[in-house]
């Protein structure tokens, strides 16, 4: 199955990794080395294996990548292979942004979460220690192949962490299909996982071809959770929770923000909260209030003016709300996480 695309396609199936290695069999593959062990063991090509987790989306691996590029003599004519979860789609991406003012980028993504949401849509970064994605590109890959099988070597954590983006979804564009998640929250090997990733896929892509470069607000709502979120994973240090984990967080947070201002549908962080707690994800944090605010300062949403989020303002619907109050905010943060 294909979803096309206007910068390329998105492809879905059951054996779509061994077509695209075969297919691209003399790219520059880089992966982590968890999805190395489980897929690439013999591989003989132009392969980087990196650690697994959020350390590796740093400045020190983009430049230990960027060199490996260079020494490896890749060309203008190369193509770079992202292969693995978010962070390796980032990383990798950004180094095909990069290197040489921009190679061909394929992204194949092998986690849930990067499955539906962090491989599609173009976007590529590292982070800083002041906060994540500030440093990074709008670089669309020319094709992203989605192989459902390397989904079977997926620790539930992860897997779990990837469903909470699903949930998102739903919230914020498909109010049915977040129901249908209260009704049987998703698990590994459940017959509905190709079409509900194929439903993101398609999502995502929609929002992304009216608004690529976040000019008019409508991609920002893709963030639901996400301001919130990413001051979680900012604050408590990158790894020490899993991305979905904050923004499972981070929506119970930001649902609640929404209520308070009148914007949100009365009791929706309820059924956010239930229902992500159902999937087995966090939706509290003891992290202090007062932490959070000032990484949200850093927000790419935020302006000088104030904090900006992407708040429900309705059942399957969403929209950036800018020069939110702080006051709102913390007291939002104090009574539900």
């Amino acid at each position: 199955m294909t979803v096309k695309h206007r910068d390329g396609s998105y492809e879905v199936g059951q054996d779509s990794l061994r077509v695209a290695l075969e297919k691209y069999s003399d790219a520059f593959v880089i992966t982590d080395d968890n999805v190395r062990k489980f897929w690439l063991p013999d591989f003989k090509g132009n392969l980087r294996s990196l650690p697994p987790g959020e350390e590796s989306k740093s400045l020190e691996q983009l430049e230990a990548s960027l060199k490996w590029l260079a020494d490896s003599r890749a060309t203008r004519s190369s193509v770079v292979v992202a292969l693995g979860g978010g962070v390796i789609g980032d990383l990798a991406g950004f180094a095909a942004a990069t290197y040489m003012r921009g190679v061909t980028l394929i992204q194949i993504p092998t986690t849930l979460l990067a499955m539906v949401d962090s491989s599609v849509g173009g976007k590529v970064a590292i982070n800083l220690p002041q906060g994540k994605n500030l440093v990074g590109a709008f670089y669309p890959p020319s094709e992203v192949i989605i192989d459902i099988r390397t989904l079977s070597t997926l620790p539930i954590r992860e897997f779990n962490s990837g469903a909470a983006e699903i949930w998102k979804y739903g919230a914020i564009a498909d109010w049915p299909l977040f129901e249908s998640l209260e009704l049987k929250p998703l698990g590994p090997g459940d017959e509905r996982i190709t079409q509900i990733v194929m439903r993101c896929v398609e999502i995502k892509r929609d929002i992304v071809q009216v608004d690529e470069f976040e000019t008019t607000g409508r991609r920002a709502t893709l963030n639901f959770g996400h301001t919130v979120g990413h001051a979680i994973e900012n604050v408590a240090g990158y790894g020490q929770l899993l991305h979905g984990e904050a923004i499972s967080i981070g929506m119970v947070a930001e649902a609640s923000i929404g209520e308070n201002l009148g914007i949100s549908p009365p009791g929706i962080s309820t059924r956010l909260k239930s229902g992500l707690k159902s999937q087995g994800l966090p939706v509290q944090t003891d992290l202090n209030p007062a932490g959070l605010i000032e990484a949200m300062r850093l927000d790419k949403k935020a302006a000088p003016t104030g904090l900006a989020f992407a708040l429900l303002d309705g059942y399957g619907s969403c929209k950036l709300v800018p020069d939110v109050p702080e006051k709102v905010v913390l007291e939002c943060l104090r009574e539900h996480l």
